[in-house]
């Protein structure tokens, strides 16, 4: 049977996350999702997966460390050898201090000019339960204790690499939040470059141990990667990318295995789910088919973004303002819209005849611009500095207007202003060209920030322009404090 608009609202209620960092959420086989786009991100031998904020870094960073997860992707992605691998936290979010050295230790090894490739040596080793490894010492101990043992290493990590090879296993080595590594770039760049140098090091020298390094693409500067061959593990890099289609078969996922009566009604109005113990898979129509997701989406969300047609498609509406310059929408700012959406309907609209009202999803896309700007102003504190001198302006604007206000600012004064001490976890990354406006500009245009028009001015995606306070002529309206 098709659901009520109140029984809808119930369920996106109850499927939607309460919370989209990745470092909270509830990960097991029911809400685990596994987009086409992320198959090469998977394969054991690729080294280097990109990612901006929220689009599933740490999602698949701790799914790989669970067998259960592990082996759902290796079945979905087809595999057979993720499945028989075995994987390890090299560096993570999460305070592991058995398992790789924590920020605090970090920076004492670090201040003592200890060698990047020898911290990551001994977290290798460390995961490989090298026997003779003091594993009850301190990290400053078992690095000096690794140093001291340069001819024992490379037997150690052979011994080892046959051991996966009689299993058939392979072991992976896994890197996230390395933002947080270091308060400070030029310290972070080089522990960075460390954990690069041992993955092509592990791609090039064994055959069962790799290393799988999860990373923001601006830390991929060329400061980091200037070593030999670096270009081996950056040809082969894979993108965590999302398509409209794949946002919408994540939210018909959720919709189909929440623990809720409803979800098997949900089910039941659509095309055939596959079912897997706990876990329902959605058929191929629900997560690729642009046409059925619309029809669907319309059952919630009804046609158009207003009474009539001008207002735009729902379908089409909500991930066109929510995507960046380079064409991506994080599903952390899509799954914060529908959330915020959901709450507002019910709160003002409840009556509406759809589960989700066009007011309450713009209301969800002011919610999510926001959120995204906090994330990039932490990330990149400089494109915070740098956009807000254009607040009160309306895109598309002349590159020479923006070039003035920057010049008015002293922008590039502002830019180099740096705290002595940053703040506790917050890493300062600055941009190339801090003299160079013209050259600032291409940055923001590189990292999704702005885009250039076909004649010649620049915009903002909706998703920076909404928080950011620069209009746009009949657009969503600016966040107003």
């Amino acid at each position: 049977m098709n659901l009520s608009a109140a029984q809808y609202r119930e369920l996106l209620e109850v499927a939607l996350p309460s919370v989209v960092d990745a470092d909270s959420l509830a990960l097991n086989q029911r809400t685990l999702f596994v987009p086409d786009t992320h198959r090469l991100a998977l394969d054991p031998d690729v080294a280097v997966v990109k990612g901006g904020r929220g689009v599933g870094k740490t999602v698949w960073f701790r799914s790989l460390q669970d067998h259960k997860l592990r082996d759902l992707a290796a079945r979905a992605y087809r595999f057979p050898r993720l499945a028989n691998a075995v994987a390890y936290p090299g560096y993570g979010a999460a305070l592991d201090i058995h398992r790789y050295p924590g920020p605090a230790e970090l920076a004492s090894l670090m201040a003592a000019d200890t060698e990047p490739d020898l911290v990551w040596t001994t977290v290798l080793l460390t995961a490989l339960d090298v026997p003779e490894l003091p594993r009850d010492r301190s990290w400053t101990e078992r690095v000096r204790w690794v140093q001291a043992h340069p001819a024992a290493r490379d037997r150690w990590l052979a011994e080892a690499d046959d051991r996966a090879g009689m299993r058939s296993k392979v072991v992976l080595l896994l890197f996230d939040a390395l933002d947080r590594m270091h308060p400070h770039r030029a310290v972070t760049d080089r522990l960075v470059t460390g954990i690069l140098r041992l993955a092509l090091d592990l791609r090039t020298r064994t055959r069962n141990i790799r290393a799988k390094v999860f990373i923001r693409p601006d830390m991929l500067s060329d400061s980091v990667l200037r070593f030999p061959d670096a270009s081996k593990l950056t040809a082969n890099a894979a993108e965590l990318e999302w398509y409209p289609a794949n946002l919408y078969g994540l939210l018909f996922h959720l919709l189909g295995n929440a623990e809720h009566r409803l979800s098997r009604s949900f089910r039941e109005s659509t095309p055939i789910w596959s079912t897997h113990g706990d876990r329902h898979v959605p058929p191929n129509e629900l997560t690729g088919d642009e046409r059925l997701q619309k029809d669907l989406f319309t059952q919630l969300a009804g046609p158009y973004m207003g009474t009539n047609h001008r207002r735009g498609g729902t379908y089409s509406w909500l991930p066109n303002h929510l995507m960046d310059g380079a064409g991506q929408v994080s599903p952390r700012s899509f799954l914060r819209a529908l959330i915020t959406a959901t709450r507002t309907t019910g709160i003002r609209y409840a009556g509406h005849s759809y589960a989700l009202h066009w007011e309450g999803i713009r209301q969800g896309v002011q919610d999510a611009s926001k959120l995204r700007v906090r994330e990039i102003a932490e990330d990149l504190p400089w494109v915070e500095t740098a956009v807000k001198q254009l607040d009160g302006t309306q895109v598309p604007v002349e590159q020479g207007e923006v070039v003035a206000r920057w010049e008015a600012a002293d922008l590039s004064r502002l830019l180099a202003v740096k705290p002595d001490v940053p703040e506790e976890g917050q890493v300062r990354t600055g941009p190339r060209h801090i003299d160079d406006y013209v050259g600032l500009i291409q940055e923001l245009i590189e990292i999704g920030v702005m885009t250039r028009r076909a004649d010649g001015r620049l915009d903002l995606p909706d998703v920076y322009r909404i928080a950011f306070g620069v209009g746009r002529r009949g657009g969503v309206p600016r966040v107003r404090s």
